[in-house]
């Protein structure tokens, strides 16, 4: 009689054993998942890094590069972004546009005046920074650059648009970005010669009254991949951990 009263508890005391392990598959799966995908952005990360790390490098030697000749304006390309470029002409001082900007000399605007080239196309040229008591061009007339003349400067790519939740304003004169396209439309310049669809930080060579204030580019390059690689393999691991620990206690 005692026979399978035994045998029907050790049938009881096994059933639950079973619905644990049904029960955390689905979380060990999902650890797994999610292992995948962490690792899968750590990889990304680091591709990342090493495209960053080649990009400073490029930019850097650019930054040190003798002054090439400016590219045509059909001639353009992306590697040409950041190059020091020498530029000789004159400069059109009655359609200069002012541009909103924050500098390390505080706020003001950045002075973009075309440029004809002697090779017979037109440059903007981000001639640098004045202050707002300086905006008039008759509040720096001696800076006011008449005739043939030659400058150095780093070639930069259009904003289009506008600034950080700020678009340009071209009917009421307006400009937080410097858009190549938009500020030659509105100066007229495109009906008159070919316009290049860049512009050109000048240098921090001395300007006659002492403004604009060139040279204030600032290249900087923000790299965190490495942190954020980091991070997601970090992640990975601990979803590895926490199935391997659910499987565990499914056992």
């Amino acid at each position: 009689m005692k026979r399978p009263l035994l045998r029907a508890r050790g049938k009881r005391a096994g059933r639950p054993a079973a619905a644990p392990q049904r029960a955390r598959a689905p979380l060990v799966a999902l650890c797994a998942l999610f292992a995948v995908v962490f690792a899968g952005l750590g990889v990304w990360q680091v591709q990342r890094l090493f495209w960053k790390l080649d990009l400073i490098a490029r930019v850097e030697a650019r930054l040190h590069a003798e002054p090439a000749r400016a590219p045509a304006p059909s001639a353009l390309t992306p590697d040409d972004e950041y190059r020091r470029i020498a530029l000789k002409g004159h400069f059109l001082n009655d359609r200069e546009t002012l541009v909103q900007a924050v500098t390390v000399l505080g706020g003001g605007f950045w002075v973009l005046t075309p440029f004809v080239t002697d090779r017979g196309f037109v440059v903007l040229v981000n001639r640098g920074f004045v202050p707002p008591e300086s905006r008039a061009p008759d509040s720096r007339a001696a800076g006011q650059i008449e005739g043939e003349t030659g400058l150095i400067g780093l070639l930069r790519l259009s904003e289009p648009g506008g600034g950080f939740l700020r678009s340009n304003d071209p009917g009421n004169e307006r400009w937080f970005s410097r858009d190549v396209a938009a500020i030659a439309q509105v100066r007229g310049l495109e009906q008159v010669v070919s316009v290049a669809p860049y512009f050109v930080d000048a240098d921090g060579a001395p300007v006659p009254g002492g403004s604009p204030v060139g040279g204030l580019t600032v290249v900087r390059f923000s790299n965190n991949h490495l942190v954020y690689a980091l991070t997601w393999f970090a992640l990975a691991l601990m979803c590895v951990g926490a199935g391997i620990l659910a499987w565990r206690r499914g056992n």
